[in-house]
């Protein structure tokens, strides 16, 4: 039996959670680094196979003692749609006017890693919290997580979301503001999305839900965390506020993006992967403003290509840099370095307070 401490939103040095990012953000040095300081480190391994996750999660237990959050998606069946269609969106990328060679190839099944084998290593190493994005896992799930001691959070948007997430036995709740980076956690993409600013999720889920809330959506000072906490939030889920650290594993061009470009603001697109995300503005959102897209995720791994390939050719345009409405706070300095400023922010606002 492995020795772990049980997570509780109390025994936070700091009311922070580092939020979970995909596609290798989150480093172990960012999530020990975190978790040390006295907040909560997250992985984002809604990707991930099983080795890596071990790997993961095996290097950040030798880095820290401290809380350690896994995060996976909650992927839906999809099928692919009709020849017609599929042909459609492989000339909307053939057409992008990229100026490099990318070769597209309609993705087949199976579009994503089953759950079960992703958390296999999860109840192996059990990190203090696991957390779910994109709607709800088969209770099975958070029972054994329980069983085990491993508190249990799930992302909501929206009051319908959340008494949901009540009655499927979490621990506590991830309200996510309008203003977040990233895929939208809206349950189901067929209803209609209420697109809540963080703060008026907050009063609303405050006034009807018992459940401990952590507030995420474009939170990137001490001031932030002030506000979402007097709101009645328990910690602030902050992203974006590390994607520029030392030891995140946030690409180049992203940081490019992210420092050199803030003129430009974000938008929400589904071009990338199929589903709502909010990232910097660029050519490639643009262009396939309403254009057609396949199904998430498969647009993910339809798009993958022509990604890597912007990457590797420092072509920002048709890359996706998710980032979070207030992007522009941004400080490019370490994690220890990040987390000393927004504590040192906070006590400030305390003592004027006191």
């Amino acid at each position: 039996m492995l020795k772990m401490k049980i997570f509780e939103f109390n025994d936070l040095s700091v009311p922070i959670i580092q939020a979970p990012m995909a596609g290798g953000i989150n480093t172990p040095e960012l999530v020990s680094t975190v978790a040390n300081f006295g907040g909560v480190g997250s992985f984002g391994f809604a990707y991930t196979n099983p080795e890596g996750i071990e790997k993961s999660l095996q290097a950040a237990k030798k880095l820290t003692a401290g809380y350690i959050n896994a995060n996976f998606f909650v992927f839906k069946d999809i099928e692919l749609p009709e020849k017609e269609t599929q042909k459609k969106c492989l000339e909307a990328l053939t057409s992008l006017p990229f100026g490099e060679q990318v070769e597209f190839k309609i993705p087949s099944a199976p579009f994503f890693i089953s759950l079960d084998d992703q958390l296999g290593p999860v109840w192996d190493y059990r990190p203090a919290i696991v957390t779910f994005h994109l709607g709800i896992p088969n209770l099975s799930i958070i029972e054994k997580a329980k069983a085990l001691g491993i508190k249990v959070g799930i992302t909501a948007t929206n009051e319908l979301e959340a008494l949901d997430v009540v009655k499927a036995g979490a621990d506590f709740i991830v309200a996510q503001g309008f203003e977040a980076g990233g895929h939208r956690g809206v349950f189901d993409l067929g209803t209609h999305d209420d697109q809540l600013k963080l703060d008026d999720l907050l009063v609303k889920l405050t006034k009807k839900i018992s459940l401990p809330i952590a507030a995420a959506g474009g939170l990137m000072t001490g001031a932030d965390i002030r506000r979402v906490i007097n709101l009645g939030a328990k910690a602030a889920q902050m992203g974006t506020a590390f994607l520029c650290s030392t030891e995140a594993g946030t690409s180049t061009i992203h940081r490019e993006y992210l420092l050199n470009n803030q003129d430009r603001v974000t938008k929400i697109t589904n071009a990338f992967s199929g589903r709502p995300a909010r990232g910097i503005d660029n050519t490639f959102i643009k262009i396939m403003k309403n254009g057609p897209t396949l199904p998430f995720p498969a647009q993910n791994s339809f798009t993958a290509s022509l990604r890597m390939t912007s990457e590797v050719k420092a072509n920002g345009e048709f890359v996706s840099h998710w980032a979070g409405e207030n992007f522009k706070k941004i400080r490019n300095l370490s994690c220890s370095q990040i987390l000393q400023e927004l504590k040192r922010e906070l006590e400030n606002i305390e003592l004027k307070l006191y």
